[in-house]
């Protein structure tokens, strides 16, 4: 039989076989589920480091402690601008869907400042723990220690750069949906990057400081 004998006659009913219509993909959606699947990977690293940590963060080889090098209210501010900076990117996303570019820009500028002094504090922790010989090569702590903030303060620094990115775009073409659905992929690797420290603080400095 061929297949011209297999379709239906003109003027006859179309059985629901032959229709074909296709599955509604929401515009942008593959996007969100590929950061998804993004963060999930950046999920499996962390955890990688804060065990390797868990393992080898007591092992001071005859050095420094946590006791000895740690300045709990350094850490404390540091944190503090981190958690200022996650408030601020949500009031720019609250300005983002109302619309409004100008509250938006200004909401993302106070965020990469308070980034910028997170990193800021970050790296004079670190030039002082050098300048004091506590080196990552000096101890499995100092490795582990060295390896887990400064892999957070480089995905801190990656987020900055996107968000500049994102302030350049937005002032070019507007809060179009493209622009929109980037700033929500960066507000989930920001807000991840904040609870990330907060493991951080509690796990390496608390904890450490009680050791």
């Amino acid at each position: 039989m061929s297949s011209a004998n297999l379709a239906p006659a003109a003027g006859t009913a179309v059985p629901s076989y032959y229709l074909t219509d296709e599955a509604d993909h929401p515009e942008g959606g593959s996007t969100m589920l590929g950061f998804w699947i993004y963060l999930m990977s950046d999920c499996l690293i962390f955890a990688v480091l804060f065990a390797t940590y868990g393992v080898i963060g007591a092992n001071y080889a005859a050095g420094p402690s946590p006791k000895d090098l740690f300045e709990l209210p350094l850490v404390a501010l540091n944190t503090a601008m981190l958690l200022f900076s996650s408030i601020t990117y949500g009031f720019a996303m609250l300005s983002a869907q109302e619309g409004n570019t100008r509250s938006t820009q200004l909401w993302l500028a106070l965020t990469a400042l308070f980034g910028l002094a997170f990193l800021g504090i970050e790296l004079h922790e670190f030039h002082s723990l050098i300048h004091d010989g506590a080196t990552p090569q000096r101890s499995g702590f100092l490795s582990a220690f060295f390896t887990l903030v400064g892999t957070h303060g480089l995905h801190v620094t990656f987020g900055l750069i996107w968000l500049v990115t994102l302030m350049v775009q937005v002032g070019k073409h507007g809060l179009i949906a493209a622009n929109k659905r980037r700033l929500m992929c960066l507000s989930l690797f920001w807000h991840f990057l904040d609870v990330i420290w907060i493991g951080v603080f509690t796990f390496v400095y608390l904890l450490g400081m009680l050791r």
